[in-house]
Order: C-alpha cells, then structure tokens, then sequence
C-alpha cells in the first residue's frame, strides 16, 4: 500500500511538472488559430489552452504580411549544413581521440574539453570582428562555419567510441583496413545511436540560434527564422495570433525531428549513462 501511495504521488508530481513545461506551447498552438482579440483576454484562464475555432487565417497572415518562405530556406540550409558538416568533423576528432595514438592528442584533448565551459557570448565580439575582417558578414557560411566543430559532440563521440570493442577494429586491420576503412566501415556504421543524438543536439541548438544570427546578418535575404519572428512581432499591426501562428511553425520541424529519432536518442543517451 505505501508503495502504491509513493508512486501515486510520484506520478501527480510528475504530471504536474510535465504540464507546466508544456502548457506554453499548448497556448501558443491554441492562440494560432484564435482571432487575436481572444489570445490575451483568455490569457489568464484554462481557455487559453483550448482553440476556441479551427481557423488558418493567422497562418495565412503570416505569409502575406513577410516572407516566411524565405526564412525558412535559411534556417533550414544554415541548420542542415552545421548539422552534416558538424557530424562528419566531430565524428573523424571523437575517433581520433579515442582510437589513433598519436603526439600530443591527450593534451589535445583536454584543451578541447575546456573549451566547453567558455560561453559563446564571451568569444561573440571577438569573432564578429574576425568575420569582419574576412568580409564574410550577411552570408550563408558565416552562420555554418564557425560552429562545425563543437567540443561537446566531440566528447560524446569520443565516449561512444571507447565503447565499441576492439576485437572488430583488429580483425578489420588484420584484413588489411587503413584507420580511414576502419572508421567508415566499422566505427561509423555501428554509430547511428551517437549520430542521431548529435544531429537532434546540434539542430536544436542551431534552430533556435539567436545571437550570432542577429550579429551577422543585415536583411532579410540570410535571416533566419529567429531574428525574423523577433522582428515580426513589432510589425505593425500587433496581431498577437499572427505572432503565435509563427511560433508554431518555427517549433513544428523540431518536434518532427525528435519524434522521428527519439528512438535512437534514448538509446544513445541509456547507452551513455550505463558506461558512465
């Protein structure tokens, strides 16, 4: 009886804590498809978790009012383009660090390390100036390049690797396999967990990127979604469903993406907690 009275609770709590996280994005759904009038007078009640009609105008608002299509193009090339180019030089580094033996790579490695508790606002200015200089300001690869290679991912493929057993790395070598063969016909096949929990990491993380993305680019040709719904919301007039219905779609492709791998990110995730 105490155990079912523990778990009973243990569920309440949790159920409680969920609905709290997802309650903004339920009112935001919702008050996309509420005339705007009605989004902020029902603010305050449990109706604002509810539509109270099913009508697509404020999404069509949307398209008429600015070019979404456009950045949507953009978050999508700048995103896929860190989130593919990010995964084969994070891979090639955690497999290096983990498997090749070579001067200087542990000393190499922990200097990576650090470089996880530097936050990105403290080399933001820095950088700026950089782009700056290589005149790369207002383009697609200012927003890809600087963020392929991250030191967290490098770690968890690093991790990922030392699990793999040797004995399939030898018999390969033995068979006459180059560290190269090795890597992409050993290592990287057996890695779908590890490169799905970087790809979900790394888009989630580049998606929603605000900073850099405001600092670099000018118009709206390289804008991505982001600094283009931070600007949409001070369009006159203020149509708060309009505002909401460009959430919802901006936060719609990631919800697609986790649900698609979650799979294999839970996986990777059990698979990294139980070495640890």
């Amino acid at each position: 009886m105490k155990k079912i009275i523990h778990k009973t609770i243990l569920y309440l709590v949790l159920i409680i804590l969920a609905l709290l996280f997802v309650a903004p994005i339920l009112f935001m759904i919702a008050g996309s498809f509420k005339p705007d009038e009605k989004v902020l007078i029902e603010a305050g009640s449990f109706r604002a978790l509810i539509p109270s009609s099913f009508s697509l105008e404020n999404y069509g608002d949307v398209f008429r009012r600015v070019n979404f299509n456009q950045f949507l193009f953009n978050s999508f090339l700048i995103t896929t383009g860190v989130v593919l180019g990010g995964l084969l030089i994070n891979s090639l580094a955690g497999y290096s660090f983990a498997r090749l033996k070579w001067k200087g790579h542990k000393i190499m490695f922990g200097l990576i390390l650090s470089l996880m508790i530097i936050p990105f606002e403290a080399i933001a200015v820095p950088l700026f100036y950089q782009i700056i200089v290589l005149g790369w300001r207002d383009s697609y690869h200012v927003q890809i390049v600087p963020f392929l290679a991250n030191a967290f991912s490098i770690y968890l493929f690093y991790t990922f690797f030392l699990g793999i057993p040797k004995d399939l790395e030898e018999a390969a070598r033995i068979d006459g396999a180059n560290p190269w063969k090795i890597f992409l016909f050993v290592a990287l096949p057996l890695s779908k967990p590890i490169l799905a929990t970087v790809g979900i990491l790394t888009f989630l993380t580049q998606w929603g990127s605000f900073l850099w993305p405001l600092m670099v680019t000018v118009g709206e040709t390289y804008r991505p979604l982001p600094v283009a719904i931070s600007t949409f919301k001070t369009l006159p007039p203020l149509e708060w469903g309009d505002i909401m219905a460009f959430g919802v779609m901006m936060v719609l492709p990631v919800l697609i993406l986790f649900l698609l791998f979650q799979k294999w990110f839970v996986r990777s995730l059990a698979a990294t907690g139980s070495k640890n």
